[in-house]
């Protein structure tokens, strides 16, 4: 049963990273029709990129770092704040931003963790 499950992770990993592949390919043909690159489109593309990093690092490792979504997040909320056109309550921009810092904050709580420094003061306080 456990090897079904396995089969289709790896079918719905392989169909996400073939959409995104598509998606990417449509976004350089509208920049390409519109002659124009803007900071949203560069944005976009790095989700795509970091979607396809998830769905790479998954099909070698078999694991999903959770700093990938988060930074998918990140980088979704910063697209949003450049591509609000219409002038909005500033307190938007502000818990817009907010998010955007407790996000970041949590991508480094999730890299320091492996730094060998913590690990070395755990391992001192479990022996003393």
């Amino acid at each position: 049963m456990t090897k079904n499950f396995e089969i289709i992770e790896r079918i719905v990993i392989i169909l996400i990273l073939a959409c995104t592949v598509i998606a990417v390919g449509i976004e350089f043909y509208s920049m390409y029709e519109r002659l124009t690159i803007t900071l949203a489109d560069i944005l976009l593309l790095f989700i795509y990129l970091e979607v396809l990093s998830m769905g790479r690092n998954y099909l070698v490792f078999n694991e999903i770092r959770m700093s990938y979504p988060l930074l998918i997040a990140m980088t979704a909320l910063s697209r949003q704040i450049i591509l609000t056109k219409e002038i909005q309550h500033p307190s938007t921009y502000v818990y817009e931003s907010v998010a955007i810092l407790i996000i970041a904050v949590a991508v480094v709580v999730l890299r320091v963790r492996h730094l060998d420094i913590l690990n070395r003061n755990i391992s001192k306080k479990l022996t003393d």
